[in-house]
């Protein structure tokens, strides 16, 4: 059974940083790309970053690019989401995702989330 288990949430200044860790398990982890969403309130889900399985290639949404990265352990089973320069439109409740292909089609596993709050 697939867990994920994000940490590291909190209240955090504007301009300040703040990482996020997420601990997996169940899974044969150097085989899993993994993937950080955010929801903020009234909105949408929205995909965040994006790291391979090895951790060699990287995606970011535009809105964070440049201020937050994305990085694995595999060794550990951990992702983390390095976030700096903070901005009050990222606070947002942020989850640790990964995905596999399944005869019945693609299977999303998610986390339950942790909270980021940007203000002063």
């Amino acid at each position: 059974q697939v867990q994920l288990v994000e940490s590291g949430g909190g209240l955090v200044q504007p301009g300040g940083s703040l990482t996020l860790s997420c601990a997996a398990s169940g899974l044969t982890f150097n085989a899993f790309p993994m993937r950080w969403y955010r929801q903020a309130p009234g909105k949408e889900r929205e995909l965040v970053a994006f790291i391979s399985n090895v951790g060699g290639f990287t995606v970011y949404a535009d809105s964070v690019q440049g201020r937050f990265t994305i990085s694995r352990d595999n060794s550990r089973h951990m992702v983390y989401l390095q976030m700096n320069a903070v901005k009050p439109e990222d606070t947002a409740k942020y989850y640790c995702n990964t995905y596999e292909g399944t005869s019945r089609g693609a299977v999303d596993y998610w986390g339950k989330g942790t909270e980021v709050i940007v203000s002063s």
